[in-house]
C-alpha cells in the first residue's frame, strides 16, 4: 500500500514532494504546512510513519493522509480574517495550520464527537504554541474545540467564510452543511465518494466542483436512544479579544518591521528565509492506482500525456542535481529566532517579555 507521494525524511521532505506533485500550489499553504511538524501530531511509537502519505488511526485519533489536507487547504482558498469551522476537528493538526493563515482577527472553531479527542488536541495545540520557533513567524488564530455531533449543531449558530467536514457526509445532509455557510463561503467535505468544493454564491444559489474520488468514514448519525431528545452543540462564541491582547498583537508586529527594516539595511533585498537543505529531486508519480487504508483512499489525478514524455528530461535532471549537491550536503544551522531574541534584549520587565512571548519554553 502507498500514498500519491513518495515518503518524506522529515517535515520538509514531505512537503517537497507534495509540492512535487502539486498537491500544494500555494505559498500560503506551503508555509502553514512547513510550520507544524506533522510527526508532532503522533503518539511517540508511531512516528516512524509521520511523513508517509498515509493516513493514521489509533482509537479515536485520526490523521488523513498529507495529500487529502493538502488538497482540503488549498481547496478552501484562505484568507486572514475569515471564520472558519471544521467539522471532526480531531487532532487539531488542520485546525492550526488554518489558524496561521487567519491571522489574529479570524474565527477558528472545531467539532468534535470524542472528548478524548478533543483533549488530545488541545494537547497538542499547548505543546506547538510553548516549543515551536514557527509559531513566531505567524500571528496566530488559535482553534476552539468543543465536543458533540457535528450534525446537531445549534440553527441559531452564526455562519462562516469557510467550512471543512472531515467525515463522508450522505447527500441527505448536504443541504445541512451548505446551511452553515455565508454567501461568498467555501465547503469542503467528502460527499458521495468525492471530495467536493462547494462555494455559496448566492442565498441560493451554489456552484459545485469535485476534486478528488475519496472514501472517508460516514458521518455517525445522533443516537437519541438513551433520553430521546437532541443534544444540541452550541459553538464557541465569537469573542472580541482584550486591550492587553490587541496591544501584545501591535507590538510583535512592531518589532517583526524593525527586524525586517534592519534586515534590509544589512542586505538590500529585505529579510530572506533561511537557506534549507537541498534535497534531492522528486518526480511526479501519477497513479492510476486508487489505494485504500483505513476506509480513506490516497490516489493522485490522472496523469495527462506529458508527464511520461519528460520522464527522461527528469531523470538527467535528477542526476546532474545529485552530482550539484553531493559537495554541500550539510544541513544549515537552526535559523534564528529574531523576534525572541529582539524581546529578550528589550528593556521591560521580564513578566512582560514574557506575556509577549506567549510563555513560551524555548
Amino acid at each position: 500500500m502507498g500514498g500519491a507521494v513518495s515518503a518524506g525524511e522529515d517535515n520538509d521532505e514531505l512537503i517537497d514532494n507534495l509540492k512535487e506533485a502539486q498537491y500544494i500550489r500555494t505559498e500560503l499553504v506551503e508555509q502553514a504546512f512547513r510550520a507544524i511538524d506533522r510527526a508532532d501530531y503522533y503518539l511517540e511509537e508511531f512516528k516512524d510513519n509521520a511523513y508517509k502519505d498515509l493516513a493514521w488511526k489509533h482509537g479515536n485519533i485520526h490523521l488523513s493522509a498529507p495529500c487529502i489536507y493538502s488538497e482540503v487547504m488549498e481547496a478552501l482558498d484562505l484568507q486572514p480574517g475569515l471564520s472558519f469551522l471544521n467539522l471532526g476537528s480531531g487532532t487539531g493538526y488542520l485546525s492550526s495550520m488554518v489558524g496561521l493563515i487567519l491571522g489574529p482577527f479570524g474565527v477558528n472553531h472545531g467539532v468534535e464527537l470524542h472528548s478524548d479527542v478533543i483533549e488530545y488536541a488541545k494537547q497538542k495545540l499547548d505543546f506547538f504554541i510553548k516549543t515551536s520557533d514557527s509559531f513566531d513567524k505567524f500571528e496566530f488564530c488559535e482553534p476552539s474545540f468543543v465536543t458533540g455531533n457535528c450534525l446537531e449543531i445549534s440553527p441559531d449558530c452564526t455562519q462562516y467564510d469557510r467550512v471543512y467536514c472531515g467525515a463522508g457526509v450522505q447527500k441527505e445532509h448536504e443541504d445541512y452543511m451548505k446551511n452553515l455557510l455565508k454567501v461568498g463561503g467555501i465547503l469542503v467535505m467528502p460527499l458521495e465518494e468525492k471530495l467536493t468544493k462547494i462555494t455559496r454564491t448566492g442565498p441560493s444559489a451554489w456552484e459545485t466542483k469535485k476534486i478528488l474520488a475519496v472514501s472517508f468514514a460516514p458521518l455517525i448519525q445522533p443516537n437519541h436512544a438513551d433520553s430521546g431528545k437532541s443534544r444540541l452543540v452550541h459553538l464557541p462564541p465569537v469573542a472580541v479579544r482584550s486591550l492587553q491582547d490587541l496591544a501584545r498583537i501591535a507590538i510583535r508586529g512592531t518589532i517583526k518591521k524593525i527586524i525586517h527594516q534592519e534586515a534590509m539595511s544589512k542586505t538590500g533585498n529585505g529579510l530572506k528565509n533561511p537557506p534549507r537543505f537541498k534535497r534531492r529531486r522528486v518526480r511526479r508519480r501519477r497513479m492510476e492506482t486508487i489505494v485504500f487504508l483505513d476506509k480513506e483512499v490516497f490516489a493522485s489525478r490522472i496523469s495527462s500525456p506529458s508527464d511520461d514524455n519528460n520522464n527522461s528530461e527528469d531523470m538527467e535532471e535528477e542526476r546532474q542535481e545529485e552530482e550539484e549537491t553531493k559537495p554541500s550536503e550539510l544541513k544549515p544551522d537552526p535559523p534564528v529566532n529574531f523576534l525572541r531574541e529582539k524581546v529578550l534584549s528589550l528593556p521591560l520587565p521580564d513578566p512582560l517579555k514574557y506575556y509577549l512571548l506567549y510563555y513560551r519554553e524555548k
